[in-house]
């Protein structure tokens, strides 16, 4: 079975291909943009043509490979997703089964009037944007078997916390510890989904081993009603933290309140702009990104449950703080008018 992995060197991407290289009977190559010293390929996907070792058709191909920007334009958001999805599908023939790594977000709650709403149709960023469009392209242009994979915010292994790069969720981690986050923006009781990313890996490679579905599938990966709520996931943080800086003999970090987005949008932001330092300024506009994924009111429906997620946060924030001890241990520092003449 010949299966290629693009993104290889991603976060879920690098997960995947250890995964799925330790299946038996899989050839597996795997590609990436930048690629280390190794197995994996070299490809700036829809910017050069395919090497010859990456030329199709295919068994399986699974497309890891994505910008993650939260602040792409929407052609930006077409140019690095969608055109690199096409570029995948001329590698894919019509028995290829072709399992496609999208959001869980994609099939979530869409608020027109939220933030940049308007310009990608309800979604919250050009990422979730471009891949509910990818999902699109993807059912209208591929003509083989497809397995779609939806994954919420991933962080770190569910056994020792391990993952390629510290990104997404990992920002609230630093911003409350050092103390440039005020508050955290959203609803205490808002389901607050993550997945481990060996939980994502394991799904895919059930997927792969599972064979080509009959029709296009659609796994969701997310804990439902089970999820952590908002206020769960800051006091696991802040404990887990704060045990790690007690073993280094250094004093706990409070936990910050959690502040609704109606007041936050209604009296802190017009304040902000006015008051607040420039490295405070980009805090806020960073906070504002996530305050949606903060506050969902309803949860997802998952086929593919994640359990126990307050002991995988927990485990993730410890890994954070292990990698990161200069940011785990540093002194808080509160925010401060910055001085007037």
């Amino acid at each position: 079975m010949r299966v290629l992995v693009t993104g290889a060197t991603g976060v879920i991407g690098t997960e995947v291909a250890q995964r799925l290289r330790a299946l038996p009977g899989a050839q597996v190559t795997a590609t990436a943009r930048r690629a280390p010293a190794g197995d994996t390929v070299a490809w700036h996907i829809g910017q050069e043509p395919p090497l010859p070792p990456l030329e199709g058709p295919w068994d399986v191909i699974v497309h890891t490979a994505a910008s993650t920007r939260w602040t792409m334009s929407r052609d930006e958001a077409l140019d690095a997703n969608v055109g690199v999805l096409r570029a995948i599908l001329g590698l894919a023939g019509p028995g290829t089964h072709l399992v496609h790594l999208s959001t869980a977000y994609v099939g979530g709650q869409r608020n027109r009037s939220d933030l940049r709403g308007e310009e990608f149709e309800g979604y919250r960023n050009g990422y979730e944007w471009s891949k509910a469009v990818c999902e699109q392209v993807i059912l209208e242009e591929h003509r083989g078997p497809t397995t779609i994979v939806r994954p919420p915010l991933v962080v770190g292994r569910r056994t020792d916390g391990r993952i390629a790069r510290f990104t997404g969720p990992y920002t609230i981690f630093s911003t409350m510890v050092s103390g440039l986050a005020p508050a955290v923006v959203g609803d205490p009781d808002g389901y607050t989904e993550i997945s481990p990313v060996d939980d994502v890996a394991d799904v895919v490679a059930a997927t792969v081993l599972g064979g080509p579905p009959a029709e296009p599938r659609t796994e969701v990966i997310a804990g439902g009603r089970q999820s952590l709520r908002l206020s769960e996931m800051i006091d696991t943080t802040c404990r887990t933290v704060n045990k790690f800086r007690a073993e280094h003999g250094v004093a706990p970090i409070g936990v910050p309140p959690i502040v609704s987005i109606d007041s936050w949008d209604r009296f802190f932001l017009p304040l902000s702009r006015n008051w607040l330092s420039p490295t405070q300024q980009q805090v806020v506009d960073l906070l504002g990104m996530f305050y949606s994924y903060t506050s969902m009111t309803v949860p997802f429906e998952p086929t593919y449950p994640v359990r126990d997620a307050a002991s995988v946060l927990a485990t993730t924030v410890w890994h954070w703080a292990g990698s990161n001890p200069r940011q785990a241990l540093a002194e808080p520092k509160p925010w401060r008018l910055p001085a007037t003449s």
